[in-house]
């Protein structure tokens, strides 16, 4: 099998490669603590009522090494570069393990070369059993060992996979489903305002609705760029990752089982060159070790991001992608359309009162001021909803173009019908997108995507990614 000195370098390099997937628990890793007491990785310890929980003090290799405080911002390349450094351990010991393979390598050829054949002849062969036994059963154990530690390591990387990319999903979906309400509200706003246009509608009212909806177009196509930008970056890295992990840890476990056969039939060319190649993937263990580090810091600085944004969604730092606080101003614009519409509903139903008694009322969506809050649920049975009126006023009236095919209903001018069967359907299509925009205004449907996060997947990333190493 070799001499002793021949079985060395194939013990450590089983023994490394074994190590390094369980035995790097020492490294600090990101707190899982409560919210009260939580911050990032390499956060000095600064109370949380003083600063937001996300924010980051780290070492920016980009910027000198300075800090980074600039916190949890996906579009920054600073944050990027920061957090990626916390993977510096990895990286380190990744070169270093190389450097001391190529001074060991070059040390062998060196020695070698200056010995004569005489020399190497001169040495006695062990002829002892236990000269080789030992090393062996130190071989095998950490090849077992190795080889559990890989399947761990495969189970591991493709569940943190599957679960960020879930995340990821959830996330950039809540910005669409937020861009598409934003469109389906101006879509109403502009209908609202070409029906204005056509009845000869308040020329103010037609431009406020204009430059109302394009400017929510602008947010909304904002909003669907960054979603869309940022979900490319994110998969396309996850997917990288995820690859060349996965055919690293197969080439590395390949590797150790041939290795360690190559040993015990004797093959000694074979088991030089496997040698230098577990010596390579050792390190790139390593340096995996660092890449999977980081993303443990990314994985915790989302969650906590996360938390931030719950107890405060309009000053926080994932407002790069889903700006709420950029959406409050379209708040003041369903507050002017409900005091508009609560208003316009009251009047024509006093009109009606007036005229004919309370013989029919129309439901007025909104509560009285000073909430006007939506609540067409609210209304009395026997009244009709904005959106029937054209169908009631098309069983009473007629317009007096129809003079003639008019079966027994009022005839009313043209313009008029014309006018109220308009201003009634763009007002119930603005309706129909209202419960959508408010909970939008208000993030309830970003809180609810978040809220899921939190609750089902954070804990697991967090663990999956651990158990990349090989930690539960």
């Amino acid at each position: 099998m070799g001499s002793i000195n021949g079985t060395l370098p194939l013990i450590l390099v089983v023994v490394v490669m074994a190590l390094n997937f369980t035995q790097l628990a020492g490294l600090p890793l990101l707190s899982t603590s409560s919210v009260s007491g939580r911050s990032l990785a390499e956060t000095n310890n600064v109370s949380d009522s003083s600063r937001h929980l996300d924010d980051t003090v780290r070492v920016n290799p980009l910027d000198g090494l300075k800090k980074y405080r600039g916190g949890y911002d996906i579009t920054n390349k600073h944050y990027w570069s920061s957090t990626a450094f916390t993977g510096i351990y990895g990286y380190a010991i990744a070169v270093l393990w190389l450097l001391c393979g190529l001074g060991y390598g070059g040390f062998l050829l060196v020695t070698r070369s200056c010995k004569s054949r005489r020399e190497l002849k001169k040495r006695s062969p062990c002829l002892k059993q236990d000269c080789y036994l030992q090393p062996l059963l130190f071989v095998v154990v950490f090849t077992i060992f190795a080889i559990t530690a890989s399947c761990v390591v495969l189970g591991g990387n493709a569940k943190f996979h599957s679960r960020a990319k879930t995340v990821i999903d959830i996330i950039i979906d809540t910005a669409d489903e937020a861009s598409n309400t934003i469109y389906n509200t101006t879509g109403a706003l502009k209908e609202m305002s070409s029906t204005l246009g056509e009845v000869n509608g308040s020329a103010g009212a037609t431009g406020f609705l204009i430059s109302t909806s394009r400017s929510l177009d602008a947010q909304a196509a904002d909003i669907a760029r960054q979603a869309s930008k940022n979900r490319r970056l994110i998969d396309k890295g996850l997917k990288i990752v995820y690859i060349v992990t996965t055919a690293m840890i197969s080439l590395t476990l390949v590797a150790v089982i041939a290795l360690l056969v190559s040993g015990i039939l004797k093959f000694q060319r074979a088991r030089q060159v496997l040698l230098v190649l577990c010596w390579i993937l050792t390190a790139l263990c390593w340096f995996f070790f660092g890449i999977y580090f980081f993303l443990q810091n990314f994985a915790g600085d989302t969650c906590t991001a996360l938390e931030s944004f719950q107890q405060d969604p309009y000053n926080n730092s994932l407002s790069s992608i889903l700006p709420c606080d950029e959406l409050l101003s379209a708040q003041s614009v369903l507050d002017d359309v409900s005091v508009g519409i609560y208003d316009l509903v009251n009047e024509v139903n006093g009109n009606i009162s007036r005229s004919y008694g309370n013989i029919i009322q129309i439901c007025n969506p909104f509560s009285p001021p000073p909430m006007y809050e939506y609540q067409p649920w609210n209304c009395p049975a026997t009244s009709i909803r904005i959106g029937d009126i054209p169908r009631v006023l098309r069983m009473l009236a007629c317009p007096d173009t129809e003079g003639q095919t008019c079966n027994g209903g009022i005839l009313v001018p043209a313009s008029y019908y014309n006018t109220v069967e308009a201003y009634t359907t763009s007002i119930q299509k603005f309706l129909d997108v209202y419960p959508g925009m408010d909970s939008l205004v208000q993030c309830e449907t970003v809180e609810d995507a978040f809220h899921e996060i939190l609750d089902e997947h954070c804990s697991p990333l967090k663990r999956y990614v651990r158990m990349v190493w090989g930690r539960w």
